[in-house]
């Protein structure tokens, strides 16, 4: 395994992340639980690989992912960088600030989080750490020992990335955004980041599995043998030199061993290759026309429709070509209308569109790859 600097903070990071989000999830009348005995062996092999930045959040897998996380990683503690976040939209005064922090080390049986994440910051939210003086909350649970290195997440629009480390300048040590092949909106603003001496973690770097699939984009970039896509984003993500990790969420073994074997590639992209498949992933606009990272914000629909699965059918069949796999799920997701519903079903609520950090008009959005869909053989 390969390590970077984290920025100004002193740490050395794997530059492969392992998140949290995705772990293994059993259904037992009605509650989730975590599939322990696949996702405990999961995480510990990940550290025995030499990933030392592992990555969670308190609404992660049902509430059930910090606690997976702490219990898996106990006896290598000291070992490992451990990372949660702090949702800002579910505090009602300074207090719960702590009664947050309070409740993740509880459920991840530690004392102490290496890197706290302001979760999912946007410009607006400035407005609240102020108003509710969250930065000295978190100086005197840094000072305390709680906290080792602030943090914060963010999906907002790139110039406001660049407000938030000057509002936090002092205060916040890394920065976790997304990136990838499809999405380099943030690229000058994380250029800014490791400028001021922030680690910089990339969320996202197969693109929510849209790169996940087998196909020629390696070849149509280069001229080179295809190799497989994940490993042609993966790469490209890691060939960037202000990115210090790349995050990625990883659901079993088969989806961890690929990703170190890409990790402990010797080198990830050569300056003339990373150069050569930015120029030329700048000529296939349409990967970005319907740009849904399957982060599941958006469920559950009060209405029980499935966006992010839709939204990858039709990736399927309009990035990939693979249109008789997206046919094929289609016809099976229509088969199950007691598990899933279809877009006619909406009531126009908008409530995922509230949720979704891409700001996707996913109502219109839902309404076309329908008819496409439905039309497609």
């Amino acid at each position: 395994m390969k390590y970077r600097n984290f920025g100004n903070t002193g740490e050395r990071v794997s530059t492969l992340g392992f998140g949290c989000m995705r772990l293994p999830e059993i259904e037992i009348n009605g509650k989730w639980y975590i599939e322990e005995e696949k996702a405990l062996p999961l995480l510990f092999k990940g550290y025995e690989s030499g990933i030392n930045y592992f990555d969670s959040a308190p609404y992660y897998c049902h509430k059930n992912s910090e606690e997976a996380m702490g219990k898996a990683l106990k006896t290598v503690r000291d070992k490992v960088k451990l990372t949660t976040k702090l949702p800002l939209n579910d505090l009602k005064d300074p207090s719960d600030m702590r009664r947050f922090l309070e409740n993740s080390l509880k459920n991840m049986d530690t004392s102490y989080i290496d890197f706290y994440h302001f979760w999912g910051l946007n410009k607006g939210s400035l407005d609240i750490i102020r108003a509710k003086d969250l930065f000295n909350e978190a100086r005197k649970a840094k000072k305390e020992g709680l906290i080792k290195h602030l943090s914060f997440s963010f999906h907002d629009a790139p110039e406001n990335m660049i407000d938030i480390i000057d509002a936090g300048e002092g205060i916040f040590e890394s920065v976790l955004c997304q990136y990838n092949l499809l999405d380099r909106a943030n690229e000058k603003s994380i250029a800014y980041a490791r400028k001021k001496g922030l680690g910089v973690a990339a969320m996202g770097p197969v693109a929510g599995g849209r790169l996940s699939a087998p196909t020629e984009l390696y070849k149509k970039l280069t001229g080179k043998e295809s190799i497989a896509t994940y490993e042609l984003a993966l790469r490209f993500v890691l060939g960037n030199e202000d990115i210090s990790l790349a995050l990625s969420g990883m659901e079993n073994m088969d989806m961890l061993e690929k990703n170190l074997a890409i990790a402990n590639i010797e080198t990830y992209m050569t300056k003339a290759e990373w150069d050569k498949v930015s120029i030329a992933m700048e000529e296939i606009k349409k990967f970005s026309e319907l740009y849904c990272t399957g982060c599941n914000y958006c469920q559950p629909c009060p209405k029980n429709i499935i966006i992010p699965k839709l939204f990858n059918m039709y990736t399927y069949h309009n990035v990939y070509g693979l249109t008789g796999v997206a046919k094929g799920e289609f016809e099976a997701y229509k088969k199950k209308p007691q598990e899933a519903s279809l877009p006619e079903a909406c009531v126009d609520c908008g409530m995922c569109e509230e949720k979704c950090p891409q700001h996707l008009n996913i109502r219109e959005e839902l309404k076309r790859v329908v008819k496409v869909l439905e039309v497609i053989k």
